[in-house]
């Protein structure tokens, strides 16, 4: 990803949050030619180390792809809002588009035992639907076994993080506030939420 140094998020702590809250995922592979699934992910962190847990369905063909350590990029996407130019003070101006995303490349090793596979979806319903869990431990046995011989998990070890915060660093702090004050008063939920990104990074917004 291009991140010129202004755009740069190298906070371990906000990428992680960042990625937890906007845990649904593309997964990318490049193994006979470019695949890539949309999917949620649990992110965990023990030790310093990154890890990314999740399935995908069995009669998916982007799994026979992952042979064990497989190289592959997870890209979790922000929210995102157009820039007007008529918010600068500098004219003439151009439109652009404000965003946050991480990237988080690394290997990917399959985890297809049933014990895996049932420990992986327990993590993640605590983390997406912690009631339902209880709910989960009573499924028939019978149903819950037909439904675990239709997936495929996995582990991601993360070798690479890139984060990139595009929010207007590079303009004047008069600029920043009347880009963040439009997009908060947005029909539209995205260019709230990157309004509030904006106003988190800087607090002159």
């Amino acid at each position: 990803m291009y991140v010129p140094s202004h755009n740069r998020m190298d906070e371990r702590a906000k990428q992680l949050a960042f990625m937890r809250q906007y845990s649904f995922a593309a997964l990318v592979s490049a193994g006979a030619g470019l695949q890539a699934t949309h999917l949620p992910l649990v992110v965990g962190e023990e030790g310093g180390a990154v890890r990314l847990l999740g399935h995908q369905a069995r009669a998916n063909p982007q799994w026979r792809e992952f042979a064990d350590g497989a190289e592959v990029l997870a890209i979790f996407q922000g929210p995102h809002a157009y820039v007007s130019p008529s918010l600068y003070q500098h004219q003439p101006s151009v439109p652009t588009w404000n965003y946050a995303a991480v990237h988080a490349a690394g290997r990917l090793r399959l985890r297809d035992s049933r014990e895996d596979r049932l420990r992986i979806l327990r993590e993640l319903v605590a983390v997406t639907d912690p009631p339902y869990l209880a709910r989960m431990e009573q499924l028939p046995e019978d149903f819950l076994t037909l439904k675990l011989k239709g997936i495929v998990a996995f582990e991601i070890e993360v070798t690479r993080l890139e984060a990139r915060w595009k929010l207007s660093q590079d303009r004047t702090p008069e600029e920043r506030r009347a880009i963040a004050g439009a997009l908060a008063g947005h029909a539209d939920g995205a260019a709230r939420e990157t309004a509030a990104l904006m106003r988190a990074l800087d607090p002159a917004p």
